[in-house]
């Protein structure tokens, strides 16, 4: 009896490991096969210069191929969804296109607060990945877009989660912030060291030297 069950986990864990392999292999598989398809799109706010960096990106990103875009901001973050707002606005002032049909906007527990301490982040941690593990089945991304804030770690571990299993396959791109100049932030360092995102750009040269799976395309400011 205890062998066969030795013998069903490391089935089990060669399984998952392979599969986990042929995710890292497949990066891009699923966006090249949708080239000519809208895609769902998760992005991810959050506070400080987060939010001014990535709506600054999101200028150029081709707004008929991304779409309906989702974004999500912490639910203590007053600021970010308001400007998310705006700048979806702005797309419908030149098009005839209402906002409700292109994009949502939606919050999230944080897993800790600035100056909260260690053990009752515990319990928001949990809380946090059971209302990312509620957004993902929701929103069901096919690609996300985020560029540093906490919010994004339990979002991008269920969506890896979720292509693991085979329930859903999302593209995560991560865009290191500029004032990265040295090191990584928290969030991407766990997501570069544990293969969550997809396609990884920092903007500094010595940042790619230092982390040489992530592209350098430029300062995007």
């Amino acid at each position: 009896m205890i062998w066969n069950t030795t013998i069903l986990l490391i089935a089990v864990v060669v399984s998952l490991a392979v599969r986990v392999l042929y995710i890292i292999y497949c990066r891009f598989k699923f966006i090249r096969g949708k080239t000519q398809q809208s895609l769902s799109t998760l992005i991810i706010l959050g506070s400080g210069g987060h939010t001014a960096e990535m709506l600054n990106l999101l200028t150029v990103l081709q707004k008929g191929r991304y779409t309906p875009r989702c974004y999500v901001a912490a639910a203590t973050d007053n600021m970010s969804l308001q400007k998310a707002r705006v700048f979806e606005t702005s797309l419908v002032d030149k098009s005839e296109i209402e906002v409700g049909e292109t994009a949502e906007f939606m919050q999230i527990y944080r897993s800790r607060e600035v100056g909260q301490s260690y053990l009752t982040s515990v319990g928001t941690t949990v809380i946090a990945t059971a209302h990312a593990v509620w957004l993902i089945t929701k929103i069901r991304p096919q690609v996300i877009l985020c560029n540093g804030p906490g919010t994004c770690i339990p979002l991008c571990a269920i969506a890896f989660l979720y292509k693991i299993v085979g329930i859903r396959w999302s593209s995560i791109f991560y865009i290191e912030s500029i004032a990265r100049v040295q090191r990584l932030s928290l969030s991407g360092l766990l997501l570069y060291k544990l293969h969550m995102a997809d396609q990884f750009f920092v903007q500094w040269p010595q940042l790619q030297r230092k982390y040489p799976r992530a592209h350098y395309v430029g300062c995007l400011m």
